[in-house]
């Protein structure tokens, strides 16, 4: 199991790691902003895209083979 130490680690990485990803989401939010623009939707029409084109691939394979 986990030592007393190894779990104050743990404790004190996990919140340092997230502060630290706070702070630099933050510095960042005004370059998403203008550089990122409708990104969301690219990854949400091609993830989708994507699934489609795997769920077709399976069921053609499944139907020949």
């Amino acid at each position: 199991m986990f030592t007393t130490g190894r779990l104050i680690f743990i404790v004190f990485f996990v919140t340092a790691f997230v502060i630290l990803m706070v702070i630099s989401y933050r510095k960042d939010g005004k370059n998403h902003q203008s550089y990122y623009k409708g990104a969301a939707k690219k990854v949400a029409f091609y993830g989708t895209l994507g699934i489609i084109i795997f769920v077709v691939l399976r069921y053609l394979t499944a139907i020949f083979f």
